[in-house]
C-alpha cells in the first residue's frame, strides 16, 4: 500500500493555526468574489473576537488573526452567515484563483460564472475534500495576468467559449469549451487524488497528468494595476492589513456590493472610481508608482514565533525612506512566508548582515 500523505496543516475557519499573537483562522474567497456587505461583516467579528484587522494572501484568501486558541463556535456560526463558509468538509479546497478584472475591463471571456460553477463543482463532490489545502485552481481570462501563479489546474481562455487547460506548470494546447472547464477541472482534481502518495501538488506527480502537446507558463503573474480603470477603481492594502476604518471606507465606496479581494493584496472596487479621495484618506493605496506597491512583509514578529524581525516596520521604514527600487519581500524566516511570485529582492532576517542593515540600504 502506498504511504499515507503527511498532516495537512494548511488553515480554515474550522482548522485554526496557533501563531504567537493568538489563533488565525483563513477564509477562502474564490475568485476574490465577494461584496462590500460580506467583507464588513467579518471585518466586524475581526473586531468582536480578534485583532480587528483583516488580512489579505497571495491567493486572493483572507485571514483573522488574534482569536481565542479556542476559536469561538459564535464566530464560526458567523462567518458562515456571511458566506464564507458553505461547507464544513470542503472549505480549505476552494482555492480559486481568478483574473481580477474579469468582465469588468478586458480579458477575452468573463469567468466570473464559472468561479461559481467549479466553486459548486468542487462543494458537490465528496471525494474533493480531501484534496490538499494548498491545491490551487487558476482561471485566466484571456489576459495572462494569474496563469503564471504555479497552480495545480486551471483554464485560460482563447475566446468567450473556449480555451486551454493549465496542468501543473504547462499550459496544455487542448481546446476546452468553457461549458465543459468545471468538470473537466473537477475530473483531473479527482485523477490527481487517485495517483497522489505524499504529493500536494500536480507538478510533483512522477508521471503527467494529462498527456498531449504543452507550452510553458509565463514565469511570473501580472499584477493588477493599481489607480482609476475606466470607471473602476484598483487600490493596494498596504501589508496586505485591512483595519476597521478601511473596510467601512470599502462598504460605503462600492454601496455594500461587488468587492474583488486580489492576489496582490489588493481590491478591486467595480464602479468606485468617484470614491478615489476618500479611500486614499484613510491609508489605502489609489495612485500607481506608490512605494507601498512594491513592498510587501510576512507578519514577522512578534505576531509570529518564528518570525526573526519585526518585518512590518521594517517595511514601513523602507517606504518612509522613498522605497525600494523593485519588488521587495521582507521575510521574518526561511519559510518566507507571502513572497510574491515571480522576480523580487528577498530579504530574509537574519542573513549575512542584519535585515535591518539591508533595509537601510535598500532605501
Amino acid at each position: 500500500m502506498p504511504p499515507e500523505p503527511r498532516a495537512d496543516r494548511c488553515p480554515g475557519v474550522l482548522r485554526p493555526h496557533e501563531a504567537a499573537d493568538g489563533a488565525m483562522v483563513r477564509v477562502r474567497v474564490p475568485g476574490g468574489q465577494t461584496t462590500g456587505t460580506a467583507l464588513r461583516d467579518l471585518g466586524r467579528l475581526a473586531q468582536t473576537y480578534g485583532s480587528g484587522l483583516l488580512q489579505l494572501t497571495s491567493r486572493g484568501s483572507l485571514q483573522v488573526r488574534g482569536l481565542p486558541a479556542a476559536v469561538p463556535e459564535p464566530f464560526e456560526d458567523a462567518v458562515g452567515r456571511a458566506g464564507f463558509l458553505p461547507s464544513s468538509t470542503h472549505e480549505r479546497v476552494r482555492n480559486v484563483v481568478a483574473s481580477p478584472l474579469t468582465g469588468l475591463v478586458g480579458g477575452r471571456a468573463d469567468l466570473r460564472p464559472l468561479v461559481a460553477r467549479l466553486d459548486e463543482a468542487l462543494l458537490a463532490e465528496p471525494r474533493l475534500a480531501d484534496l490538499p489545502g494548498r491545491f490551487l485552481f487558476v482561471l485566466d481570462d484571456g489576459r495572462g495576468d494569474v496563469e503564471g501563479m504555479g497552480g495545480d489546474l486551471g483554464y485560460r481562455a482563447l475566446d468567450a467559449g473556449r480555451g486551454e487547460l493549465i496542468v501543473g506548470e504547462r499550459r496544455r494546447v487542448r481546446p476546452v469549451r468553457l461549458v465543459e472547464v468545471a468538470d473537466t477541472l473537477v475530473s483531473l482534481a479527482l485523477t490527481f487524488l487517485e495517483r497522489r502518495t505524499e504529493e500536494w501538488h500536480v507538478r510533483q506527480l512522477p508521471e503527467p497528468l494529462v498527456l498531449g502537446t504543452e507550452t510553458a507558463l509565463p514565469d511570473a503573474p501580472s499584477p493588477t494595476p493599481t489607480g482609476v480603470v475606466k470607471e473602476h477603481l484598483v487600490v493596494d492594502v498596504p501589508l496586505g492589513l485591512l483595519s476597521p476604518v478601511q473596510v467601512d471606507a470599502v462598504h460605503a465606496a462600492v454601496g455594500g456590493g461587488p468587492v474583488v479581494v486580489t492576489p496582490w493584496r489588493s481590491l478591486v472596487l467595480p464602479d468606485a472610481a468617484p470614491a478615489r479621495r476618500d479611500l486614499a484618506s484613510v491609508g489605502l493605496v489609489t495612485e500607481p508608482d506608490n512605494a507601498w506597491s512594491l513592498v510587501s512583509a510576512c507578519v514577522g514578529s512578534p505576531w509570529c514565533g518564528n518570525g526573526r524581525a519585526d518585518t512590518q516596520g521594517l517595511a514601513a521604514s523602507l517606504v518612509r525612506a522613498g522605497g525600494p527600487g523593485g519588488r521587495t519581500h521582507l521575510s521574518g524566516c526561511e519559510r518566507r512566508c507571502g513572497a510574491p511570485v515571480g522576480q523580487h529582492v528577498d530579504l530574509v532576517a537574519p542573513t549575512r548582515v542584519d535585515i535591518a542593515e539591508l533595509v537601510l540600504a535598500r532605501a
